[in-house]
């Protein structure tokens, strides 16, 4: 629904407002007294979240030209593990020295700050409308797309890469705390989430250059995203030595954390002008779905049930990522084979 906002509305005014609510709610969310009061906060939290990738998505189509599209997105997607790695060394660190509440006030604070800045210096671009003006309801749009086979095959492929990623995220703690002892390391692992802000940016410049051989060829760079990292996480889940484990392991995060602007640019070139921020919001939805609905839930059901031992962690992220990574590449093979198909002039 906020895909859909997002073309009715001002893209200026979701992005700063939907900043300044989460950044409020997670500033509020410190004052917590009761579970109640914690989960409507945090809800509120991703309720407002919402607003922003879609309007942003919409956004930068609107504002730059398509075939420096993956290049842009990355520069954007750089920014969300930016943030991420600044969660595991800032809040991390306060939530040692101190506690949950003090980093939840500590992380809402910048965001109140910088919406009124952002409300000043951001513009509203025109948009570029394409196609019919008839405007369909939201099923009907997401039907539409959903028909394509290219579209259809780029959310399997990218929501399999995003299982792999919320799983990893999600037991990474685990692997350090409970295999190795070194709980100190799970806050040291944020300097590799804001080195793969660099890795996306790169995959993103990469994919419009292999454009310039045929668009198609942008799709090569999940496939790199897919298994690239594989040998990396199997080296370093499987070994004794912490610090040997906490390299190659941040090094895959490296590799199979740098398609995600090149995905949501992707999708751009299969939609109307009017579904722009639509389409980012069902990519979105569809790998929050695959991503946190599957992955963790299914690797902590293999941890709990099927293997057995101190490297049981290891092995059930190791069998994720590898019927993920297998399935993603089959993926996107299928989405070059259908990519001229399903592209909008």
């Amino acid at each position: 629904p906020m895909g859909r906002l997002a073309y009715r509305f001002s893209r200026k005014a979701m992005i700063c407002l939907g900043l300044f609510i989460w950044s409020l709610m997670t500033f509020l969310s410190g004052f917590a007294a009761s579970f109640a009061f914690l989960v409507s906060a945090r809800l509120m939290v991703g309720l407002s979240q919402a607003m922003l990738s879609p309007a942003v998505h919409s956004y930068l189509a609107d504002s730059f030209t398509p075939e420096n599209r993956a290049t842009i997105f990355s520069v954007y997607a750089s920014g969300i593990f930016i943030g991420v790695g600044f969660s595991f060394l800032g809040g991390g660190s306060i939530s040692l020295y101190y506690d949950w509440r003090v980093a939840l006030l500590a992380a809402g604070v910048p965001g109140m700050i910088l919406a009124p800045i952002a409300w000043w210096y951001i513009r509203e671009p025109s948009r570029r409308e394409s196609g019919t003006k008839y405007k369909p309801g939201l099923l009907d749009d997401v039907s539409e797309m959903l028909r394509k086979p290219v579209i259809r095959w780029h959310l399997i492929g990218f929501s399999c890469l995003a299982c792999t990623g919320y799983t990893l995220l999600a037991f990474v703690g685990n692997v350090f705390n409970d295999l190795y002892g070194t709980p100190a390391l799970i806050s040291l692992f944020g300097w590799f989430m804001i080195g793969v802000a660099g890795t996306v940016v790169l995959s993103g410049r990469i994919a419009d250059l292999l454009a310039r051989r045929h668009p198609k060829y942008r799709f090569w760079m999940g496939i790199v995203a897919a298994l690239g990292g594989f040998p990396l996480y199997l080296f370093g889940l499987l070994q004794s030595d912490p610090m040997t484990a906490f390299i190659c392991i941040g090094f895959g995060v490296l590799i199979s954390s740098s398609y995600n602007g090149v995905a949501a640019a992707l999708l751009q070139y299969f939609v109307r002008g009017d579904q722009r921020a639509l389409a980012g919001g069902l990519y979105l939805f569809v790998i929050s779905i695959a991503g946190f609905g599957l992955g963790p839930p299914v690797t902590g059901w293999m941890i709990d049930n099927l293997f057995e031992g101190p490297y049981a962690v290891s092995y059930a992220i190791l069998s994720v990522m590898t019927v993920c990574g297998l399935a993603a590449t089959f993926s996107f093979y299928r989405a070059m084979k259908t990519y001229d198909s399903g592209l909008l002039s």
